[in-house]
């Protein structure tokens, strides 16, 4: 693996960058908040009905708007202001928290309400997506890109290390702690995100029409690199996710409680923070698509092992290892994406790509849980991560340019 070691400076490059450190801090709250959430919502829902079926649909009702609104979300990202969509998406994602919040002031009985909030929370999200991700490639110039790649995956590792231990510990005093912190630190990040001064952006001005719809799709198709990337992201997590067991994990295969739940959801993210912060001041400079094959199949290789252990501090460590691999791809696969695709369609690209990350995460929740009803938890995880590691072999083959990138600051 090949990386160059960089001065105290350049490892804090993009933060030079008043508008990248504002969008960032925003991104933190804002994913801290969903981590709570999230935390709250799986252990609220597993209290209910005990049936792990139920938690697989709390993924595919996130992401089902995301893959209806997908030919929508895109344009708008690049036809209207993204820090202006951000800024409104979380202030949606903060209602829904609070009405998450009122349903259970009023007492449950049923998860079915808990869905149909989430089904809004995701709306939201589909919105939010495309235009942050867009967002803060106008915020750094080229030079300083890889490195805001790298804080910027930091974020949200950060969050998902601290958050689930937050939502753990603040749903232990009692779900309403816990929604009602989420929804002040969603409506915070969203007056931040209007603080972003507004940047330039190349925006579409033609007419919409059919074609300008597909162009997202109609790009990535075009670009087997890209195309190969995203895919293999898609197929490597949606085998592979086990988030959605946790909880199953926590109470029934290691008997922790909701604190423990939590961290077994920060474990991925510690590991994962390791890595953004190695690779913000050690940026990759050669053989970059062998290294992401490796790591996907290393990510398998983790969910086969944290599948199979029933030792509290081996399945911390697996997660861990799990994070970590992954950020080494995301790291990789998102630099691709943002300096490979032109501004004016870069919306578009990022509303596909984030059906892509969404059928990879929500979808594979619903797989994990449905698969985990069918012939049970362990069998369900240790399958997927195998899949995993098939996948990353199969893409060597099927992907020939992909296994060739050696270089993420331009085109080979």
């Amino acid at each position: 693996m090949t990386s160059v070691k960089t001065s105290p400076e350049q490892r804090y490059a993009a933060f030079r960058h008043k508008a990248f450190l504002s969008y960032w801090t925003a991104r933190f709250l804002t994913t801290f908040a969903t981590m709570i959430v999230s935390v709250a919502v799986g252990w609220q829902i597993y209290d209910l009905t005990r049936d792990p079926f139920d938690l697989g649909i709390v993924g595919i009702v996130q992401f089902l708007p995301s893959l209806l609104l997908v030919l929508v979300t895109g344009v708008v990202a690049d036809r209207f202001g993204r820090r202006l969509i951000m800024a409104l998406a979380t202030v949606v994602e903060a209602s829904c928290a609070l009405v998450l919040l009122y349903f259970t002031l009023r007492g449950l009985v049923s998860p079915l309400p808990i869905f149909v909030v989430l089904a809004l929370f995701g709306m939201a999200r589909a919105f939010y997506g495309p235009a942050s991700s867009s967002l803060f490639a106008n915020l750094v110039p080229p030079e300083d890109f890889g490195n805001a790649i790298a804080w910027n995956s930091s974020a949200w590792q950060t969050a998902t290390i601290v958050g689930p231990v937050a939502g753990g510990l603040l749903y232990g005093v009692s779900p309403e702690a816990a929604y009602a912190v989420a929804s002040v630190l969603m409506l915070v990040a969203g007056l931040l995100i209007f603080t972003i001064p507004k940047p330039a952006q190349q925006t579409a001005t033609d007419k919409p029409t059919m074609e300008t719809l597909f162009a997202g799709f109609r790009y990535i198709w075009s670009e087997k690199i890209v195309l190969g990337a995203i895919s293999l992201d898609l197929f490597a997590v949606l085998l592979s996710g086990a988030s959605a067991l946790l909880p199953v994990y926590a109470r029934d295969i290691l008997e922790l409680g909701p604190w423990g739940l939590g961290l077994l959801r920060s474990a991925p993210g510690i590991g994962a923070i390791c890595v953004a912060v190695w690779l913000a001041g050690h940026p990759l400079r050669d053989n970059a698509g062998k290294i992401m094959l490796g790591f996907v199949a290393a990510f398998g290789a983790c969910t086969v092992l944290f599948g199979l252990s029933t030792a509290t501090w081996l399945s911390i460590v697996a997660l861990a290892l799990l994070g970590a691999t992954d950020m080494f791809s995301v790291y990789i696969r998102e630099t691709l994406i943002q300096l490979w695709t032109p501004d004016e369609v870069r919306g578009r690209v990022n509303a596909v790509n984030q059906v892509f990350v969404g059928a990879s995460n929500e979808v594979g929740e619903f797989r994990a849980g449905t698969m985990a009803a069918l012939i049970g938890t362990v069998p369900a995880v240790v399958i997927g991560g195998v899949g995993a590691i098939a996948v990353a072999g199969l893409w060597a083959w099927l992907f020939p340019a992909l296994r060739k990138v050696r270089h993420l600051n331009g085109r080979n």
